[in-house]
């Protein structure tokens, strides 16, 4: 993640106080009161999460297998690369990876790449996700969670980056993870 340069530390603020608003199964509320650089104090409410992983398969043919789901904060199907948040605190994020490509897709990876980490909403959660690919895939069964209804599809690398560009596909890790693969098979 990046650094903070002798020029930014007047950007910096500093935590007075902290306190729990809310614990969930996933999402754990805090609410910060912050000294500003200028010497002033400000409320920042913010929301804790584990971190996350996605991972995109790539098949010899330059397709990808992508994932179908139903997000229920938007009211929609989305089309997604693989992904699951790291199960418990230092889980390895290439561990998380490889179990979110076989309990989504079924597949497992003969290599497994980085692309990057992103800041997912720098403005209200510290949620990082490591975005990787995957190729010399072998197929198996998939088994996502119980809770998770998931069709798996698969589609040229090509048509992935047209939904992306017409808006189809809205889901960020996904629109870095596709831009990012054909960057490097393409260019």
């Amino acid at each position: 993640m990046a650094m903070i340069d002798n020029d930014d530390k007047n950007l910096v603020e500093k935590k007075i106080s902290s306190e729990k608003v809310f614990d969930g199964v996933l999402l754990h509320v805090r609410k910060d009161i912050v000294e500003l650089p200028n010497g002033h104090e400000s409320v920042r409410e913010w929301i804790t999460h584990p971190g996350a992983s996605s991972i995109i398969p790539l098949l010899p043919d330059n397709q990808i297998i992508l994932v179908k789901q139903f997000r229920y904060p938007i009211g929609q199907v989305t089309l997604e690369v693989p992904a699951g948040k790291l199960d418990f605190a230092n889980e390895d994020p290439l561990t998380c990876a490889r179990r979110e490509l076989s309990e989504e897709t079924g597949y497992t990876a003969g290599e497994i790449w980085k692309l990057t980490t992103i800041a997912t909403t720098v403005g209200f959660t510290n949620e990082i996700i490591h975005l990787y690919a995957a190729k010399d895939l072998t197929p198996g069964k998939q088994h996502p969670d119980e809770d998770e209804f998931i069709n798996a599809i698969k589609m040229p690398l090509t048509a992935a980056l047209q939904l992306v560009e017409s808006g189809k596909i809205i889901d960020s890790k996904t629109i870095i993870s596709i831009m990012m693969l054909a960057k490097q098979i393409y260019n």
